[in-house]
């Protein structure tokens, strides 16, 4: 009964809170107000007051024997040793510091490296199919600003390799002195 009287109080008091706030033309304030005031009702007609009662319960008696358990310390140690551990692994993991197994040979050794940007002018391009890249650009018209100037490789239009974008990238840039 008294968890009843408790329960409608506090209820009491936010709506009156929550009704200030509205004369006072807080109306954000006033709806949050609103909503916390009706959590104590709420709980108490879901029947949730003693199932809080009973977890509390539980966690006083479980601080309990923390105090005063050595197997419950244990455990506790145990969880910091395995919490410790998976940070660790992990912040290697992203070095790239633990391979995973040292006693077998890489089954294909490392990637052969990329480039980011397209080439350079004049250098030779790093695909080896040159042919298939020259025939796209026959193949569709050029589009509307890339006539092409003299002098300038490595443009191809939209059957591509998807590098002239870089291209246009590393201009501008070297233009810049960057």
């Amino acid at each position: 009964m008294l968890t009843a009287a408790v329960s409608i109080a506090l209820t009491a008091a936010g709506v009156a809170v929550a009704g200030l706030r509205a004369y006072r033309r807080r109306f954000l304030s006033a709806t949050r107000w609103f909503a916390v005031a009706l959590l104590p009702l709420g709980l108490y007609l879901t029947g949730l007051f003693p199932v809080a009662r009973t977890i509390g319960d539980e966690i006083a008696d479980w601080a309990t024997k923390l105090v005063l358990d050595p197997r419950v310390w244990t455990g506790i140690v145990l969880l910091a040793v395995s919490a410790g551990l998976l940070v660790t692994t992990r912040r290697l993991g992203r070095r790239g510091a633990v391979t995973g197994g040292s006693d077998s040979p890489p089954a294909a050794g490392p990637a052969p490296a990329r480039p980011a940007v397209a080439p350079a002018t004049g250098a030779p391009a790093a695909e080896p199919a040159p042919k298939r890249a020259r025939e796209a650009a026959r193949a569709e018209p050029a589009a509307p600003g890339r006539t092409g100037k003299a002098g300038k490789a490595g443009k191809v239009g939209k059957g591509g390799d998807g590098l002239d974008e870089f291209a246009d990238i590393e201009e501008i840039l070297r233009r810049r002195g960057i």
